[in-house]
């Protein structure tokens, strides 16, 4: 993962609130009575998990052609300038490694994103990550090889890289910002995306951005 840029702050709580564990069904993180759900009065509960890195970027970010690439700071990228048609997130898990333009589309719909770089996650570790996806809305779990870090979570201006998928943050991190209606730029936007090839996606492209990328800012 390459580090990034300007605005990011580690967000690394002392401890994290006692007995505050994600509730568990078949896999797969619930909000019901957990402490990490989002509401009106603790709007980003995110904050309380160890290790979550926000990174601050604007709403309304523009739109890019399907041949152009985005300069994003890092790798996964956590929001920004981003594809028209965003990757489907209705629980969709790639076999495939997805071009990052579109998965930051789906970002800016609520979804949490789970990257997992295939040589360091073992078959049964990404059994146990897809049981927190499938079908499950406003997520998506795809690989990308040569990550930093086994596992890393993305939603809008949020990431936590992780060793394990048995962290209960994971949870903590899906039960806190998926489809939060305080952090995500289009609250109500869809995640399903008919248009969009959930065999064949828009490849990854692991060559750096060159001088013509749209940067982060938009300004060419």
């Amino acid at each position: 993962m390459r580090s990034a840029g300007v605005c990011a702050v580690a967000v690394v709580a002392a401890a994290l609130v006692a007995g505050c564990s994600a509730d568990k069904v078949a896999g797969k993180a619930t909000a019901s009575g957990d402490s990490f759900a989002p509401s009106e009065d603790n709007q980003d509960p995110s904050l309380q998990i160890r290790g979550v890195v926000v990174t601050e970027i604007a709403p309304g970010q523009q739109h890019v052609r399907p041949t152009q690439r985005v300069a994003y700071p890092s790798i996964p990228p956590v929001g920004g300038p981003h594809d028209a048609q965003w990757a489907a997130c209705t629980g969709v898990v790639y076999s495939k490694a997805l071009r990052t333009e579109n998965a930051v589309h789906s970002l800016e719909h609520g979804a949490v994103w789970i990257a997992y770089d295939p040589a360091k996650v073992s078959p049964q570790d990404q059994a146990l990550l897809s049981a927190k996806v499938t079908d499950r809305q406003y997520t998506l779990m795809s690989p990308i090889p040569e990550m930093d870090h086994p596992i890393s979570l993305q939603s809008w201006g949020h990431q936590l890289t992780l060793d394990s998928a048995t962290d209960e943050r994971i949870d903590q991190f899906i039960v806190a910002l998926r489809e939060n209606p305080y952090t995500t730029p289009e609250v109500g936007a869809t995640c399903s995306s008919p248009l969009f090839d959930r065999n064949d996606p828009p490849p990854y492209d692991p060559t750096p951005p060159g001088p013509d990328a749209v940067p982060m800012d938009g300004a060419r």
